[in-house]
């Protein structure tokens, strides 16, 4: 087969390989060749079904493609390794009609499948969240005015010291929720991009942290990180926020690590650098219960925690084209954000 009748797939990042009539592979992308361990001129001639475990349940699908004319995703195989673990794959094939293929399968490691599922469940998620938060301090607003206001009319109307105490409860109680409302608005400005080093906004958040709660936290960073184009005060924000979280659970040992990643996928976008920050604390973990809901508004694992601090976090990397993701077991708990470079 004329391999430039697939040229254009040369450069995808997903890999891909094109199937005849007899299911035989006829294309391997450079993308396959890296993913199933296995150069274009071994993969050429085999049989597709052979690489895989699931052999009958792969052959029905694939049958099915090229019989209803319409893409056939969900079906998960193994690609198996001679002396190596085998390989989880979600597997997606589609009809092409080309006289040198018949189709063409598009291979995704199953975690990476995964995990753009979450991804896209986040974004929904954390769109129906901003627009709750908006309309919920929208709606709180004009009634708290209203209420410190009459709350310092009474006050001037009494007479008796000890009474005034009460409406100072009141006042202070309504300036605590105003300065909770403007929180809850601030997100939605759009971010005031500039380049700059991001160890410069977690030495900012070590210092912060350590005022606050005497924790010292330590550090790990990759000193080949290129200058970060972004919002330094929403990400100082969104780092602060986890680790002041890190700081309030008791965690002994906090750790700020950077990395560079080459050639990752957020957010169903391909980017050839992107920044992986970890934060890294020995804490109690999250509680089980609310690991699946810890990024939406007013879910906290803390007692008197207003549970808007993840949820902003979330949504300020998500202004950046980032996503936040963690993993938690008691003894140690890891918040990753992974950001684009390039």
């Amino acid at each position: 087969m004329a391999n430039a009748s697939f040229s254009g797939l040369d450069l995808l990042p997903t890999a891909v390989v094109a199937l005849d009539d007899e299911l035989v592979v006829r294309y391997a992308n450079p993308a396959a060749e890296n993913l199933l361990a296995t150069g274009a001129k071994s993969l050429i001639g085999q049989a597709f079904l052979t690489l895989f475990s699931e052999q009958v349940e792969l052959e029905q699908t694939l049958a099915e493609a090229r019989t209803t004319h319409w893409d056939y995703s969900g079906r998960n195989v193994t690609y198996t390794r001679p002396g190596r673990e085998p390989l989880p794959l979600a597997c997606v094939v589609t009809r092409i009609d080309l006289p040198e293929a018949a189709l063409l399968a598009e291979l995704r490691p199953l975690e990476q499948q995964l995990r753009m599922a979450r991804e896209d469940r986040l974004q929904f998620e954390q769109q129906a969240n901003r627009e709750l938060i908006r309309n919920l301090a929208h709606e709180i607003r004009n009634p708290l005015g209203g209420l410190r206001g009459s709350a310092q009319l009474l006050e001037k109307e009494l007479k008796r010291g000890d009474l005034r105490e009460y409406t100072q409860v009141i006042i202070k109680e309504a300036d605590r929720l105003q300065t909770l409302m403007d929180r809850m608005l601030t997100p939605h400005r759009a971010p005031r991009l500039e380049a700059f080093s991001v160890h410069e906004v977690l030495e900012r958040v070590r210092s912060l942290v350590k005022a606050e709660f005497g924790a010292d936290i330590e550090r790990d960073y990759d000193p080949s990180l290129p200058e970060l184009v972004g919002d330094r005060e929403q990400l100082i924000q969104a780092v602060l926020n986890i680790a002041r979280n890190a700081a309030q659970a008791g965690s002994k040992k906090i750790t700020f690590r950077t990395r560079v990643l080459r050639q990752v996928t957020i957010l169903k976008q391909r980017h050839k650098l992107a920044l992986e920050l970890q934060v890294v604390d020995d804490g109690p973990g999250v509680a089980e219960e609310i690991q699946d809901r810890i990024f939406n508004p007013l879910v906290s694992g803390r007692e008197g925690g207003t549970g808007l601090g993840l949820s902003l976090a979330q949504t300020f990397v998500q202004y950046h084209q980032g996503v936040i993701e963690f993993e938690s077991r008691p003894g140690r708990t890891v918040f990753r954000i992974l950001m684009p470079l390039i």
